[in-house]
């Protein structure tokens, strides 16, 4: 069977995923997803952020941003303010979420302990692997290298 690297990539994020919210739901956190942990994070560092600040924060698109955060707000995990500006959103933690913080940063511990000995196992750490391909991609994207490497078809008629 072949499988390329975005179906490895998509397997691999599937099977972490899902391990974790198996460790959530075995702590009475059924609700909670391991993608609302980076949101978690930042808001603890940052304070209350704006979607767009909150996205560049964890790293993602402003749009996934914003689709988590409407999930955790579904959920009761963080509450939506309007901003300065009537089209801002401040996404700020609800109470319930900071009640939940020892149970979460209890597993946040685990997870990376977890993490690191998956490491150990592997010919290199993949968060060195992962930061590599991001530096990579950062000089020289995916699509330009697919580009690169097309060979001229004929014209079809």
């Amino acid at each position: 069977m072949y499988r390329g690297i975005g179906t490895h990539l998509r397997h691999v994020l599937e099977l972490l995923d899902a391990d974790v919210a198996k460790v959530y739901d075995g702590q009475g956190l059924g609700d909670y997803r391991p993608r609302f942990s980076p949101v978690v994070r930042a808001i603890l560092a940052e304070g209350p952020l704006p979607i767009r600040a909150l996205s560049t924060a964890v790293g993602v698109t402003h749009s996934a941003a914003s689709q988590t955060v409407n999930q955790m707000a579904k959920a009761g995990f963080v509450d939506l303010v309007p901003g300065a500006d009537a089209r801002q959103r401040i996404v700020r933690l609800t109470e319930r979420t900071r009640r939940l913080l020892p149970v979460i940063e209890a597993e946040w511990e685990a997870t990376e302990a977890a993490q690191r000995e998956l490491d150990r196992e592997l010919s290199v750490p993949l968060a060195q692997v992962l930061a590599e391909i991001e530096k990579a991609l950062a000089k020289r994207s995916f699509a330009e290298r697919i580009a690169g490497n097309v060979q001229d078809r004929p014209d079809q008629d």
